[in-house]
């Protein structure tokens, strides 16, 4: 199998992809990511009602930087108008992919009928794929959805070829319903049936964490390509980790100078995008999961003692000293 997806007129550089997550891929973590090989990095949800009014926080998630081998932003939202500008707008900043999200669960975003919400009105999910496709129509569009509202409305395969039928040119398929959450083991086999429904690439989403489960997703499945999630925390690399599993090359699992460096430039150019009170703020949930994969401390208890102690760290210097030191000396107990 190629590990190149063709979608609409894009050539996706591998078939193991990481989602669009808010407070987790921003610029910086992207271009981490990137870095270490990833050929799909999707943005942040960028809701296009504030998008379009210029809100400067959610402008910043639909941010372009230089050097990544994809750019994919990911709208949310219920108007035709407004994912249609949004749509424009994410053209023009340079999108060569634009994601509608009709996946997320959070209550925040169903609660005002977007997201996983759009799955219980099939004509107006329909409706703002025919808004984004007609906006930008040289520019794929794809969605992002679960199986479903809840158990007794498994739809997605009929909003999949909804989408097919008004030019979307793939859909992911998150296999859990909106109810299940995060509950309950991701069903892989449940993404058949959308595969049987269109012709247009399918990717298989959840629980997918490194090669085995990459490997038993797209067996399950059938789909084309495997999207990562939560499995990326403290681990940019991945994706590039996965796309050599499934390729049959071997892959070298960055030893602990090299996820320490990975982590600092991370940090730094967190600092550097947001500035420091902020990029400090918003790069502690990566920081978390650094901490959680360092090579040290082996104990738990010792390990969540160090966490939170770096995580409420308010100046940067301090955390980088912080972290350099817990990484190369296993003896080493921070100050709380």
């Amino acid at each position: 199998m190629s590990n190149r997806l063709q979608i609409g007129d894009v050539s996706v550089g591998g078939r193991a992809w990481i989602a669009p997550m808010t407070g987790v891929s921003d610029l910086p973590f992207r271009r981490a990511a990137s870095k270490l090989g990833a050929a799909y990095v999707a943005t942040e949800m960028v809701a296009c009602a504030e998008f379009s009014k210029g809100r400067p926080d959610v402008v910043r998630r639909a941010a372009v930087g230089e050097g990544l081998p994809l750019m994919v932003v990911q709208l949310v939202g219920r108007d035709p108008v407004h994912i249609a500008e949004g749509a424009r707008l994410a053209a023009k900043a340079g999108a060569q992919i634009i994601d509608l999200n009709f996946g997320c669960p959070a209550k925040e975003v169903t609660g005002v009928l977007s997201g996983s919400a759009l799955m219980r009105d099939p004509d107006l999910a329909e409706s703002l794929m025919a808004a984004a496709v007609d906006a930008v129509p040289d520019i794929p569009v794809t969605v992002k959805m679960r199986l479903g509202w809840d158990h007794a409305s498994k739809n997605a395969p009929d909003i999949a070829a909804r989408a097919q039928a008004r030019g979307v040119k793939a859909v992911t398929i998150h296999g859990r319903t909106r109810s299940q959450f995060y509950k309950d083991a991701a069903d892989w086999s449940a993404v058949a049936a959308v595969k049987a429904e269109v012709s247009i690439p399918v990717v298989v989403n959840g629980d997918i964490i490194d090669g085995g489960s990459a490997r038993a997703a797209l067996l399950a499945s059938g789909a084309d390509a495997v999207m990562v999630g939560r499995g990326v925390y403290g681990r940019p690399w991945i994706a590039a980790q996965i796309e050599a599993a499934l390729d049959g090359r071997p892959f070298l699992v960055p030893e602990a100078e090299q996820r320490l460096a990975i982590a600092l430039d991370h940090f730094n150019d967190s600092l550097k995008f947001y500035g420091d009170r902020l990029g400090l703020r918003i790069f502690r949930k990566h920081l978390a999961a650094y901490v959680d994969n360092a090579p040290w401390p082996n104990e738990a208890e010792a390990r969540r003692s160090a966490r939170s102690t770096l995580c409420r760290m308010e100046d940067p210097g301090e955390v980088e000293r912080g972290l350099i030191a817990l990484w190369r000396d296993p003896q080493t107990r921070l100050a709380a």
